[in-house]
């Protein structure tokens, strides 16, 4: 195997656990911010919910809570494990120039 695609793979696996680690945040803050909607919603009497306006209305809506913070617990394990690779794949190349100087 090539030493620079198991660099170039490490770093594109540590991207795409990048990029899930901000997707499973921005669902945990919609979810979080929909509960606490909810809360006051709840707390507001009939006739004062008619007078108000919704101020927070997306039309996508965030997945569960629960599953937001299991994505981002595998996304930090998917991170660690591309660093690992990197980390490897640089010691090997280390070795490589070590033996050929």
């Amino acid at each position: 195997m090539d030493i620079q695609s198991a660099l170039y793979s490490g770093v594109q696996g540590f991207q795409r656990a990048s990029a899930g680690v901000t997707d499973a945040t921005i669902d945990i803050n919609r979810q979080t911010r929909a509960n606490r909607l909810n809360e006051t919603e709840q707390a507001v009497t009939p006739t004062q919910a008619a007078e108000q306006p919704r101020q927070l209305q997306t039309a996508e809506q965030p997945g569960s809570l629960t599953s937001s913070l299991v994505q981002l617990g595998q996304e930090e394990r998917n991170a660690q494990a591309n660093v690992k690779s990197i980390q490897t794949a640089d010691e090997v190349l280390g070795t490589v120039i070590d033996i050929r100087v």
